[in-house]
């Protein structure tokens, strides 16, 4: 009699385990992210505007330039829409993602992968990445910013990857401008 309770609390923790693990709830909901590239672009913007306005010269401000851009394709997950790096007129660089869609899922991550394209797993552990940042939303216009010191000459492709479980959802090559 005394081992159905130690039972019952085994298989709590178990069950427990199994849903931390999975998180079967995210595969029903979405989480859309509607970010505008005036948002990122901002801080540029008001620089030069307050330049402008106390009577010093300033540089020109241009807008932002494509430096690389590619479409989703799907692996793991159904992945789709646009992946583009834009240089600001500050100088930062930015990966836009645009008309972006995806399964939800657990600990969901943007990659830039150090390879002309991505259609597995393995080329995402063997090639090398840089993480970007969580994904935002597995729906809808998203920015992150790409740290100073990446060469978008070697990380040619983006990918959405599932740390949790090694799982690459979807791929975009990136073509040079």
């Amino acid at each position: 009699m005394k081992r159905r309770p130690l039972l019952i609390a085994i298989a709590a923790i178990v069950a427990f385990g199994a849903w931390y693990a999975f998180r079967p709830e995210r595969l029903f909901i979405n989480e859309t992210v509607n970010e505008s590239l005036a948002e990122v672009a901002a801080p540029a913007a008001t620089g030069s505007a307050d330049a402008a306005h106390s009577g010093t010269a300033a540089a020109e401000v241009t807008g932002p330039m494509t430096l690389a851009a590619g479409q989703f394709h799907s692996n793991a997950h159904e992945t789709k829409g646009t992946a583009t790096v834009l240089q600001l007129g500050d100088g930062r660089r930015v990966l836009r993602l645009t008309g972006f869609e995806t399964s939800n899922g657990p600990d969901v991550r943007v990659y830039l992968v150090a390879s002309d394209d991505v259609q597995d797993d393995a080329t995402v552990k063997t090639a090398g990445f840089v993480e970007l940042g969580a994904l935002k939303g597995n729906r809808g216009d998203q920015n992150y910013e790409l740290p100073a010191n990446v060469d978008i000459a070697q990380f040619r492709t983006v990918t959405i990857w599932c740390k949790r479980f090694s799982v690459n959802f979807g791929s975009a090559p990136l073509a040079r401008s």
